[in-house]
């Protein structure tokens, strides 16, 4: 009787992650899309007659709207590299929602080519891999950021992990799937939450790794170092 009892309780439990990452799966496919400028967000201009978002807004940085709320832990940086490239583009930004249920982008699109590998982008441990709503979808717990921990999803992904793997920051899970991308294109969705509440994944980066490393310029009249 036990054993039944353990096996239901894992049974239960497997459903319920599953029926959460469909919610999110849903909600984000119910969102408009928030375009990023080509000179601020690092993407594409948007198309002709795409609504622009509002003015002023940079949705590919992260922000105010996407802190953490009052009597929320912080988002520590821990982030060691990015999900996919070196420096990808922001095709999408994060625009959070007015209410729990409303519409909004609660993550950030990379610009990635179909095969291209996805990386951890801190230590951690796989919480979920698998297929969502037909898509491929991998979660990340990430090690010593609280109680409940930050937890990272990468999707459309053909994940090379699996429940319960340890990953180490940079480490491959994945390769990002030909279809099921929300794009219009390839494309990599990148989430980030605590508990039940969503927030911007950019916030784990550093600001070296988010706005590139620091280049000194040469001073007129002084020589260059040897």
């Amino acid at each position: 009787m036990r054993a039944m009892r353990d096996v239901m309780r894992g049974v239960l439990r497997d459903a319920a992650v599953r029926l959460g990452l469909l919610a999110g799966v849903l909600a984000l496919s119910a969102a408009p899309v928030v375009w990023a400028g080509g000179a601020q967000g690092g993407g594409p201009a948007p198309p002709a007659g795409a609504d622009p978002g509002p003015a002023g807004a940079d949705p590919g940085r992260p922000g105010a709207a996407g802190e953490p709320g009052e009597g929320q832990a912080p988002v520590p940086a821990v982030g060691r590299t990015w999900p996919v490239g070196v420096r990808p583009p922001v095709l999408r930004g994060w625009e959070p929602p007015a209410t729990v249920y409303g519409p909004g982008h609660r993550g950030v699109d990379l610009g990635a080519p179909p095969g291209a590998p996805v990386r951890a982008v801190a230590v951690g441990r796989v919480f979920f891999a698998g297929p969502v709503a037909g898509r491929g979808v991998v979660s990340i717990e990430l090690t010593g950021t609280g109680d409940p921990p930050l937890r990272t999803t990468y999707e459309p992904v053909s994940a090379s992990v699996r429940k319960g793997d340890r990953v180490a920051a940079g480490g491959i899970v994945g390769t990002v799937q030909a279809t099921g991308s929300h794009c219009g294109g390839a494309c990599l969705h990148w989430g980030l939450l605590r508990g039940t509440v969503y927030l911007n994944p950019l916030l784990l980066l550093p600001p070296w790794l988010l706005n590139g490393p620091t280049r000194l310029l040469p001073v007129p009249g002084v020589p260059l170092p040897p």
